[in-house]
């Protein structure tokens, strides 16, 4: 385990946000390595598919360990993809592994899954969905995370496409899963769609996308302000946009506006687009995979909605939100808007208006604040 440990002693989170207490790898990461290592060795090159890996730990673990190429990756966030690319580059391993949405391209003939669960229940499910549905018959997967992470409803889900999910011993608080005996499969589970009638909205969504195809409390708090929203803006983006919720709401009120929904998960884009599409405003609504807005022209915006999250993976941490702030106030035009929905006791006025513009609050409830920034007018309360 030399090299492996040589490897994963390289490996950075960054462009994800980097902090003390937050890590590239952990001990669930080396636990799955080690129960799957047996069985990686005997699948050999182009057998095995990783999903779900953080930072690369996983596939280039995987590949220092035995020496693999062909390894096929599948991750939701897009931080994850560019983080495991500099990783590889820095360990001279880019050309052994190959990265594929979730499906056939990824799993067709696996032997070897290895996968960091996800916590979100239906992510889950669609993940055991697709690796029964296209891998090999007699695929097996190596799922783990860190224990309290871990929930028997994980096991449930499983179950539905697996006949078989057995738990490893403990180990630095983490726990891998031996899964196999892939279940027939019927029709496929996801997308879901759903109608939001207090919108006249249908809204799409896969398993890994936040929230599912529900409106989530603060979104529905967010949206009793859109008739306020900055009335002569011509380009929007939805940031964060999750299903597209905010962006197709804002698109089928205001058919003068074009939105732009951009979110860094796979699982959301693809939802997003389906939304637009059911919602016939794609003509007006370009979603695009993205982190934080990066791609976005400077002083391309006039109006730019958020709902930003606080959790860096598993972990409660404002980073991801205030590098939202720091780039809405880059990609604003002078006089554009912000306006954000936050957990109250967060309290990111301050921090808007120190990276946007000056804020305002415009709403408040029980759990969340709705605020207003203006770009170029700074400092002002």
């Amino acid at each position: 385990m030399g090299d492996v440990d040589d490897v994963l002693g390289l490996l950075r989170r960054y462009p994800d946000v980097e902090a003390p207490n937050l890590y590239a790898v952990d001990a669930a990461d080396r636990l799955i390595l080690e129960v799957a290592a047996d069985a990686v060795a005997t699948a050999g090159s182009g057998k095995v598919v990783v999903i779900g890996d953080n930072y690369g730990a996983l596939t280039l673990g995987a590949i220092a360990g035995h020496d693999l190429r062909d390894v096929r990756v599948h991750q939701d966030l897009l931080t994850g993809e560019l983080a495991l690319a500099n990783n590889a580059r820095a360990a001279g391993l880019s050309d052994c592994y190959t990265a594929h949405p979730l499906g056939r391209e990824l799993l067709g003939d696996a032997g070897v899954v290895l996968l960091r669960m996800p916590r979100a229940l239906a992510g889950l499910a669609e993940i055991a969905d697709a690796v029964a549905r296209y891998a090999d018959p007699g695929v097996e997967v190596f799922a783990g995370g860190r224990d309290k992470y871990l929930t028997k409803s994980m096991n449930d889900v499983l179950a539905q496409s697996f006949s078989e999910v057995r738990a490893s011993r403990g180990k630095q608080k983490s726990r891998a899963l031996l899964i196999f005996g892939a279940k027939p499969t019927g029709d496929p589970p996801f997308p879901v769609r759903d109608r939001l009638d207090e919108l006249g909205l249908d809204i799409v969504a896969h398993g890994a996308a936040f929230s599912g195809a529900r409106l989530d409390i603060g979104t529905r708090f967010l949206l009793q302000y859109l008739k306020l929203m900055k009335p002569d803006a011509r380009d929007a983006i939805d940031l964060g946009c999750g299903t597209g919720i905010l962006a197709v709401a804002l698109a089928t009120a205001r058919p003068e506006i074009a939105v732009v929904a951009t979110d860094q998960s796979a699982a959301a884009v693809a939802s997003a687009r389906a939304t637009a599409e059911v919602n016939r405003v794609a003509d007006r609504v370009t979603v695009v995979r993205d982190d934080a807005m990066s791609s976005a022209a400077d002083n391309s915006a006039d109006l730019v909605l958020c709902n930003p999250p606080f959790h860096v993976g598993a972990a409660v941490h404002t980073g991801s939100a205030i590098k939202m702030f720091a780039e809405t106030g880059r990609v604003l035009r002078p006089g554009g808007e912000l306006w954000t929905v936050y957990n109250s006791h967060l309290n990111y006025r301050s921090v808007v208006d120190r990276m946007v513009g000056r804020t305002e609050v415009i709403g408040r409830n029980r759990k969340f604040t709705v605020t207003r920034s203006v770009r170029g007018l700074r400092g002002t309360r």
